[in-house]
């Protein structure tokens, strides 16, 4: 494979500022979404990018000497380093947002943010990460003969359980989104960075058709920030995956 870790300074540290923040982020990633998030603070950081092995899609062994999970995303702030997107959602927006990205609090607003920056990796995800596994269940690795069987119990598993379960979610956040033009109300919140990547692959795998636009709307909304962009083109290619 090569080297498996790259750096990238942004073009402000070669002009001779410092650089605190860190992220390391692995290609085609949820850590996307940090990259997003800190965009939109404005504030300054460091990529190391780590590239997927080619047949296994997994990232390298090199990550575990940030984590020792080997898991993406990992941010280090000076001295400090957090893991989870969660985490590090309400820990960059408590350190550098300024009350930026975030309801007042006490108020319903920030009761809908802290439910939906937990909901996405929380209850989502879990159940899409499922679909996905099944979904894959019947091809390679799984050994030729073995496949027919593993259809049959894929076709089982996501038909009495999958499927349903995650139509439900689907329908109920096509809901909310019926009520606000964001998570959290009228204004956009990390709420929404960390909600959407469960989303574009939603829609990226077909399973939000025209039967939920405001789903469909939300994602067209937030490619189109300049924000997103940026980080984008920062972090490389992106499938949503």
């Amino acid at each position: 494979m090569g080297n498996t870790e790259i750096s990238y300074d942004v073009l402000r540290s070669a002009q001779g500022m410092n650089i605190m923040i860190t992220v390391h982020h692995l290609e085609d990633s949820r850590s996307q979404r940090v990259l997003w998030l800190l965009e939109e603070l404005g504030v300054e950081y460091e990529i190391k990018l780590y590239k997927r092995d080619p047949k296994t899609m997994l990232g390298p062994d090199s990550l575990k000497r940030i984590h020792p999970l080997g898991k993406s995303p990992v941010v280090e702030d000076g001295e400090r380093r957090i893991a989870e997107s969660g985490a590090i959602m309400e820990y960059l927006v408590s350190q550098y947002g300024d009350g930026r990205l975030i309801p007042v609090e006490g108020s319903d607003e920030r009761l809908a943010y802290s439910y939906w920056l937990h909901y996405a990796e929380g209850s989502l995800m879990p159940m899409m990460l499922l679909k996905l596994i099944f979904d894959r269940l019947a091809h390679p690795p799984m050994p030729l003969v073995m496949r027919p069987a593993a259809a049959l119990i894929a076709l089982g598993v996501k038909g009495k359980f999958i499927t349903p379960r995650l139509k439900d979610q689907l329908d109920f956040i096509e809901g909310e989104l019926a009520k606000s033009t964001w998570f959290a109300g009228d204004e956009f919140t990390a709420a929404d960075i960390q909600m959407s990547f469960p989303l574009e692959a939603a829609v990226a795998r077909g399973a939000i058709g025209e039967d939920r636009p405001h789903i469909r709307k939300f994602v067209t909304r937030i490619h189109s920030r300049p924000a997103y962009k940026r980080a984008l083109k920062r972090g490389g290619p992106y499938a949503y995956g």
